[in-house]
């Protein structure tokens, strides 16, 4: 039996090269296989295939998804040197995004106007108008939310600085 499911994953598997991850569903003498989770009465095994290589993990234990946002936020248990890292690099992340956004917003931008003069529209169109509008306003959000991060990343980024100052004069010389 366990000869053929091996056999039936070995078969399946490259004809679900899109679909890297199938589910082990088993239930007493069951065993079904989906790529989606299992249902709750079933045991499940994620079985990820990739690159010649099949692994296969229990995952009946809900995983307890952490923003990593926050995480950088609240963060106790490393070194506040590490958590400086972690800050800097989090906040090129997101000003690097900011810049990918405008390059997205350019090139929505420039896709209107082409359609604009494909299909003979003045500029002051109020469909033109309005397809503009409601481009920069979805970037224009991004950036906002972006922006706000960045702002809490410095502000948090400061204030352990701040700590680590005050540590540092804090600690007597030795002589």
């Amino acid at each position: 039996m366990a000869r053929l499911i091996l056999t039936l994953i070995w078969v399946l598997l490259p004809c679900l090269a899109q679909a890297n991850t199938i589910y082990k569903c088993r239930k007493e003498d069951k065993v079904i296989f989906s790529q989606t989770a299992c249902p709750q009465e079933f045991s499940q095994h994620k079985i990820e295939y990739q690159l010649g290589v099949t692994t296969e993990v229990d995952s009946d234990k809900k995983e307890i998804l952490i923003d990593p946002f926050q995480a950088l936020l609240n963060q106790k248990t490393i070194s506040k040197e590490k958590l400086l890292q972690l800050l800097d690099g989090e906040i090129y992340r997101l000003k690097q995004e900011n810049s990918y956004f405008e390059i997205l917003r350019a090139s929505e931008l420039q896709k209107l106007e082409r359609k604009r003069y494909w299909q003979n529209q003045e500029k002051n169109d109020p469909e033109y108008i309005n397809e503009m509008s409601d481009i920069n306003t979805h970037f224009n959000a991004s950036l906002i939310n972006n922006n706000a991060k960045i702002q809490q990343l410095s502000d948090r980024k400061t204030q352990i600085t701040r700590e680590t100052s005050t540590d540092t004069s804090k600690k007597p010389e030795l002589h």
